[in-house]
């Protein structure tokens, strides 16, 4: 990889870590699509090498989030270990449908549905999220246990979760402070996306250089993000950014469709 290429990537993955530290969602929203729309990597290597990277993204903030006690070791324990045996699923799922790029762009697509719709509600209707009191994620070892093997297989087959999946599913599904659900769901997605990352690095579609870079531009990205918070209302970015991953959603399904 030339030198230009490694530095854009490096950009790249600070963009999407100062995003996420701004809006709280994962760096993969915005790598993915980066890697297959700006620097044309098939699909299949740009789904493994975002994962790849966000094994750095997460652990660098779960770090950050049990220094500021914002971490439930409990659904920590039982998330990390049922998203792992999901996210070997949806790796082999991965590996059965990597040629199959309608099917993958069509996943992809729905996907980053859901996220721009999230986000344009979050930042246009509902705003500010009010924060619960608690230091825990509220909800029965079997449900927690049940998402963070359904986000797992989603992590396998995509290479998305954490903030994309996890977070919403605390929050909305179990009533988890915000703060709370932040930090669990980092250390919690750090297995599911070394699973992943393992399997997609065995599969042979993971640039391991471009990860890097991306995973190191996403660890400072982050940091600049959450400083950002204290004076960009994250409402009014998540507005816009609701309506640039609403554009990303119809792009990978007209692929989809062209890809028939």
């Amino acid at each position: 990889m030339d030198p230009i290429t490694a530095t854009l990537l490096f950009i790249t993955g600070l963009i999407a870590g100062t995003l996420g530290g701004l809006l709280g969602i994962g760096g993969c929203v915005i790598m993915l699509p980066s890697l297959a729309f700006i620097f044309n990597y098939p699909l299949p290597v740009a789904i493994g090498t975002t994962i790849t990277a966000v094994i750095l993204t997460a652990s660098s903030g779960a770090i950050g989030h049990i220094r500021l006690k914002n971490v439930d070791y409990s659904t920590t324990k039982v998330v990390a270990v049922s998203g792992a045996v999901g996210a070997a699923v949806g790796s082999v799922i991965f590996f059965y449908i990597a040629d199959q790029l309608w099917l993958l762009n069509f996943i992809l697509g729905f996907a980053f549905l859901y996220v721009s719709i999230r986000m344009i509600y979050e930042g246009t209707i509902k705003r500010a999220m009010p924060e619960k009191p608690g230091n825990e994620v509220p909800g029965s070892r079997a449900a927690k246990a049940t998402i963070g093997f359904i986000i797992g297989i989603i992590t396998g087959i995509v290479g998305l979760g954490g903030g994309y999946a996890l977070v919403p599913s605390f929050i909305y599904l179990l009533g988890s402070p915000v703060k709370i659900a932040v930090g669990t769901s980092l250390a919690s997605f750090i297995s599911m996306a070394v699973v992943s990352g393992a399997f997609k690095l065995y599969q042979g579609v993971v640039d391991v250089v471009a990860a890097i870079a991306l995973g190191v531009g996403t660890i400072i990205g982050a940091q600049i993000g959450a400083r950002l918070t204290k004076v960009v209302p994250p409402w009014a970015i998540k507005a816009i950014f609701g309506f640039v991953f609403l554009y990303v959603s119809l792009k990978f399904i007209w692929q989809g469709y062209l890809t028939l």
